[in-house]
């Protein structure tokens, strides 16, 4: 038995995998899988081996072999021709087909793209059949000129004025607008990018829509707003909205000035909102969304993590970044407005860290990726007003999620804190810092053990 012939055989023995198919038979599976591996990192079809890893050979010639590459060929777009060889083990005849990565992707057949995950084959989304085009060639959607932008549609007065924030870093940049857009690749062969366009509008547009709400429970509204201004001026919209509906403490300390303290760290919001502008999906039909809670505030951004970038790695930090709108993601960076490319996230964490609040989560869901931060720390009007004083409306939600909380122990004393939770729609942790402000100013009274005692609430 030659060397290949034991290495065929030691990868039948392991299985199917990532990079290894068994097919009993030539057929349309083949070809797909085929695909599969060319949109992926490559790999090989052993035909004449079952899925059971079950040697059974193939009767095949020469002149069939090149039949099977041809259809190869001509069933896929681009055309891929893959290496095929017969080899014998066992005294039974199998053939390899070997299918290296392609350099251009992404390869279909019949219309349909595939990529390979694990041991199996997966349709790809239209989104992922763009972004694999986009990244073949080493570019980004808003790279592209778009034929409905002009530079009529823009703003000159906009792009001088970031001509001069990024000469307050340290550059000196002597350049009329229209040559500068045309040195940064906003404008390229008098075409409008998608990115000068976002960056630099005149006029609102649906493109850039982001959904602002103020939220006392999933379904009750208490205010509403919406941006859909160029991505520069969003920054401090986004941000303004979110500052309206929080709390800050002021906290006198006897000193000159007093200590003012917010419910979130303001640098870490600043940097979600970053993030959800530079990394957003403009090609999808959804809006971002931003919702503040009593206790949390969820950023909802349409685009999902890449496939090779899970939400550990980016927790741990282990991973490449690879910026969705790369011209945009750049153009901020000369901005000053981020540092460095993928430490963004590492950022917002240690600032919640810091601050002594909970470390907020990420997640893929539904077409998009979701952000969601906790408070850790409600200021109720049983406050000492002398140490430290709430600005803002919110004041007025906790001092209402109180008034219910009394009225929902006053009707049912016997009431567990998890169903507290459910009615309020908050968090346990949140009842328990309710439970105990009211036990500290003598509003209620725990009668009995945790587990079948009772409240009894005093006048």
């Amino acid at each position: 038995m030659t060397n290949t012939a034991l290495k065929i055989k030691e990868l039948i023995k392991k299985g199917e995998s990532e990079t290894v198919e068994f097919k009993s038979s030539f057929n349309v599976e083949t070809i797909e899988t085929l695909v599969a591996f060319a949109n992926s990192k490559g790999g090989m079809v052993l035909i004449g081996v079952t899925d059971k890893n079950k040697i059974n050979g193939v009767i095949i010639n020469n002149e069939s072999l090149q039949n099977w590459v041809n259809e190869v060929k001509n069933k896929t777009s681009p055309s891929i021709i893959p290496d095929a060889e017969i080899i014998e083990i066992n005294n039974k005849q199998i053939v390899v087909l070997i299918m290296p990565e392609y350099p251009i992707k992404p390869v279909s057949t019949k219309g349909k793209y595939l990529k390979r995950i694990a041991n199996s084959n997966h349709v790809l989304s239209t989104s992922e059949v763009v972004n694999m085009h986009l990244n073949t060639f080493n570019t980004s959607w808003d790279y592209h000129t778009n034929n409905h932008f002009k530079t009529d549609d823009i703003s000159f007065e906009k792009v001088q004025l970031a001509i001069e924030i990024i000469n307050q870093t340290g550059k000196k940049i002597t350049d009329d607008p229209l040559t500068f857009l045309n040195k940064n690749d906003l404008i390229r062969k008098e075409k409008l990018t998608n990115a000068g366009y976002l960056l630099f509008t005149k006029k609102d547009t649906v493109i850039t829509t982001i959904e602002l709400g103020r939220f006392q429970s999933e379904i009750i509204i208490k205010d509403t707003d919406r941006t859909k201004a160029d991505i520069l001026t969003q920054i401090e919209q986004v941000l303004d909205f979110v500052k309206k509906h929080i709390n800050k403490e002021v906290i006198i300390t006897g000193a000159a000035r007093n200590i003012q303290k917010w419910q979130y760290p303001i640098e870490a919001i600043r940097e979600i909102v970053l993030n959800m502008i530079v990394h957003r999906d403009y090609r999808s039909s959804s809006d971002s969304i931003v919702k503040v809670f009593d206790n949390k505030i969820e950023f909802y951004n349409p685009g999902r993590l890449p496939e090779n970038i899970t939400v550990e790695d980016l927790l741990s930090n282990n991973y490449k970044s690879t910026p969705r709108n790369k011209l945009i993601a750049d153009f901020f960076k000369s901005l000053g407005l981020i540092e460095k490319y993928g430490s963004g996230i590492k950022r917002i964490v240690d600032y919640f860290i810091a601050n002594n609040l909970p470390s907020p989560e990420f997640k893929n869901i539904s077409d998009g990726f979701l952000v969601t931060v906790y408070s850790g720390k409600y200021f109720s009007s049983s406050e000492n007003v002398t140490e430290n004083v709430t600005e803002n409306v919110t004041e007025n939600v906790t001092e209402n999620r109180i008034n219910i909380l009394i009225k929902l122990i006053t009707d049912n004393p016997k009431i567990t804190t998890t169903e507290l939770s459910e009615k309020l729609n908050v968090t346990r942790m949140t009842i328990h810092r309710d439970l105990d402000d009211l036990k500290a100013i003598n509003r209620i009274k725990r009668i009995g053990p945790d587990k079948g005692g009772y409240w009894e609430v005093k006048k």
